[in-house]
């Protein structure tokens, strides 16, 4: 199978798309956000008419009060490729969720423990009344290496890391180091996209927030913020949660465009810096003139290999 990976509005649709059309592929999301319904401006959903008739899996599947852990998608990908394999087809996994890319690749195994009824509210709780700072700081006297990895914003990563912690006294870091198995359970080609020069990089990124406003991303905000109880993954998202403090007449509308702007270039740091500790991805320049051939000649000497 293949994967294209990287940052935020480097194009890795269209090339996947490009090379599913070239080597007879489906593709299979890797985006946490995409496989909601009605959440389709904000996630920069592919439409119709980009997908250019290659199929898409793991979009458009779930209801946004739909609970969907790394573990359901690995399960989810991995039912997918047999499928896709046995119709004679190319698998490509494409997406920018560094974990969901990185679990399915590399086999990380989930433990199926549950924590103790009750756990997840008392946290949520606790967030409410000590404030994400402290919930922050716990997580780092408790597992240093899990709260590197995640952004002191991203309060459900957070809370779900120490409900781990809680419910099993063991660090979630160390559950992911025991549960990599020896060698990775697919063979597969890595492409990563990026470019030379972060400017354009972040220039896109803030093109596309314009565009977004521009094709209804308020409304669909909107809906979020006032579904945001039952709606609590996206609530957290970014592309959604920028906007709540317009909602609520605490900010204006360009302050919180702004902002979006600025958190989808911090977001894009973080998808860099995670995809560049992954071994064995080829980089790719997003902008190169023969992006397409460079990246074709490479899948074809791949499956070549057998």
């Amino acid at each position: 199978m293949m994967a294209v990976v990287g940052p935020t509005a480097t194009g890795k649709t269209a090339l996947g798309v490009e090379l599913a059309l070239r080597f007879g592929g489906e593709i299979i999301s890797a985006d946490s956000m995409q496989i909601y319904k009605g959440l389709d401006v904000g996630t920069a959903k592919v439409t119709s008419e980009e997908t250019r008739g290659v199929p898409h899996h793991c979009v458009d599947i779930l209801s946004p009060e739909t609970a969907f852990s790394v573990a359901d998608f690995t399960a989810l990908a991995g039912g997918l490729v047999e499928e896709i394999d046995a119709r004679g087809r190319l698998p490509i996994l494409v997406g920018g969720t560094g974990l969901y890319v990185q679990s399915f690749l590399y086999g990380v195994r989930f433990a199926e423990e549950k924590a103790p009824e009750g756990l997840r509210e008392a946290l949520a709780a606790e967030l409410a009344a000590r404030g994400p700072e402290a919930m922050y700081a716990e997580l780092q006297a408790a597992d240093p290496e899990a709260a590197a990895a995640i952004h002191p914003n991203n309060h459900l990563r957070v809370l779900r890391a120490l409900e781990h912690y809680r419910a099993t006294g063991r660090r979630l870091s160390e559950q992911k180091a025991a549960s990599l198995p020896p060698e990775r359970p697919y063979r597969s080609l890595v492409l990563g996209l990026d470019f030379a020069d972060r400017a354009v990089l972040y220039r896109r990124i803030d093109t596309r927030v314009d565009r977004m406003l521009e094709q209804g991303l308020l409304e669909e905000a909107r809906m979020v913020y006032q579904n945001r109880q039952t709606y609590r993954t996206a609530a957290q998202a970014i592309g959604y949660k920028e906007f709540f403090p317009y909602f609520a007449g605490e900010a204006t509308l360009e302050s919180c465009a702004e902002q979006l702007k600025q958190s989808s270039r911090r977001y894009a740091k973080r998808q860099l810096t995670w995809f560049r500790h992954m071994d064995g991805v080829v980089w790719l320049q997003a902008d190169a003139p023969d992006l397409i051939d460079q990246a074709a000649d490479l899948a074809a000497a791949f499956l070549k290999e057998g």
